[in-house]
Parts: C-alpha cells; structure tokens; sequence
C-alpha cells in the first residue's frame, strides 16, 4: 500500500478555494477500529484538533458517519462540529422525520434478522440498533462464521421489499431507509456552499463520498482497499499527523472565492 504524506496533503488542502468543508468519516479515521463500538476512542489530542480547525470563519468542519447520533455522543465532538448520524439519516439537534409505519414494521423483520445473524455467527457478534436501521457486527465472532452469518443475512434482508443494505468492515447494515453518504455529502455541500470539499473516510461506504468530489476538492482513504479517492493515509494517527498540520496550514490567508454568487443572496 502506498501512502502520501500527511503533511503535505494538509498543505495540498490549505491550498483549496474556501470556503472549506472538511468531512470526516469517524471509526477508522479519527478512532482506531475496535472490536466494540462502546470502547472505541479518538486518538489523544484529536478532539481539540477538530475544535481548532473549525475555528477560522471560512473553514466548516462535519463528522458523517454510519454510526447512530447517539452512538457518536460517546467522543463528545465540539458544537462547532456539524455531526451527522446513520449515513445521513440524522443530524446532531435535529430529531428529523419520524419512521412511518411501513419503515417500523420493516425495521422490526430486520432487527428479527440481524439478531438471528448474531446468534448464527456465535460468540463476540452483536447487533447494534438504530433509529431506522440494525447493524449485524462479527468482527469479534470466528472469522468463519462471522463471514456466513454476513453473507447469509444480507441475502435474507435484500428479498425484503424496501429493505436496503449496506456492506461495511465485519458488519451489514439493514435499513428501513433509505440513505447513503454520497447523498449526505450533497446535502451538506448544498447547505454550507463551500469552495472546495474534502472528504477523510476508510470504508466501502465512503466511496460514495468520494465518487462525489470534483477536481477542486480532496478526497482521502484511510487504510487498504481500491478506491476513489485521491490520497492515501494509513490509519488514525497519520490523520491526526495532517490535522495539526492542517490546523497551522489554514491560519494562511484564503484563497479567492470563485463560487458563483447566490442571487437569493445578493
């Protein structure tokens, strides 16, 4: 695997028209991948990282993760922060749309399945809940049956009218709506109208994210695995390399604004 420098991709995405959307993918680019959830931490120092980088008035930074809103209270991310839940589903202060009948009756046959899953799958696999979707985890079950369980229910939910699925590391995903982060990075991108957009994500999910920037943005895997994006950091600690790079770099003065103005806003 060939990685870039950290510090010179922070320099690279100082560069960038602003204003600046930073994104970043959480599990695996900000925090180690642990085998539960619960315990997973940001790396020391990485918090008040992300507070200082979204200090300037024209950088923004977001956090848009597969993981519940709730699930994402546990690294305590600064107000600043805009915090996006469940691929997009849900937004750090904004309840949002309550699930229709139709998508609580599914969710139910998809909790039955999830949970059938973790018990195929045997000890060290649990099921983990959200507001519109259940997530099968096996990384701390047998790699075996882990792998069977997976593939078995994913199978299973997608001959369920409605159902939609999403592959991620040790885990699937059964949602009773619709979202994926490509969508969700265009929402963000429409309401904040940035400049240049930079995307930080390490899974099959983020490629979505990433097959939605533009020449003028920066996209940036963490780990292995072919991907869209641009560059190529290793784990955590080399994001944490490039943010306090990153947050020395956008101290510099912008770039000019080439945006087309708004005329709602002239």
């Amino acid at each position: 695997m060939t990685v870039d420098d950290p510090l010179a991709v922070a320099d690279e995405i100082a560069s960038l028209t602003r204003p600046l959307l930073v994104v970043f993918d959480c599990d695996g680019v900000l925090a180690p991948i642990v085998e539960h959830p619960d315990d997973s931490r940001l790396l020391d120092g990485t918090s008040r990282l992300l507070t200082d980088l979204a200090a300037p008035d024209d950088v923004s930074v977001a956090i848009l993760s597969g993981r519940s809103v709730a699930g994402l209270d546990q690294f305590d991310f600064d107000p600043a922060i805009d915090v996006v839940g469940s691929y997009g589903n849900e937004r750090r202060g904004d309840d949002g749309p309550a699930l229709t009948r139709g998508e609580r009756e599914l969710l139910q046959r998809l909790v039955v399945l999830a949970e059938e899953g973790a018990a195929a799958a045997g000890d060290g696999a649990h099921v983990e809940h959200k507001p519109a979707s259940v997530v099968l985890h096996v990384r701390p079950a047998d790699p075996e049956r882990g792998a069977s369980a997976l593939a078995s229910t994913r199978t299973r939910a997608e001959a369920i009218a409605g159902a939609e699925v999403h592959d991620g590391s040790a885990v699937v995903e059964l949602m009773a709506r619709s979202a994926d982060k490509g969508t969700a990075l265009d929402s963000l991108r429409a309401e904040y109208r940035p400049g240049s957009t930079v995307y930080v994500g390490d899974d099959v999910p983020d490629e979505q994210a990433f097959a939605r920037l533009g020449h003028g943005d920066m996209s940036i895997r963490i780990g292995h695995g072919e991907s869209h994006a641009r560059r190529r950091h290793a784990d955590p600690d080399a994001v944490r390399r490039m943010l306090r790079q990153l947050v020395d770099s956008v101290s510099s003065p912008p770039h000019h604004d080439h945006r087309t103005p708004d005329p709602a806003t002239e």
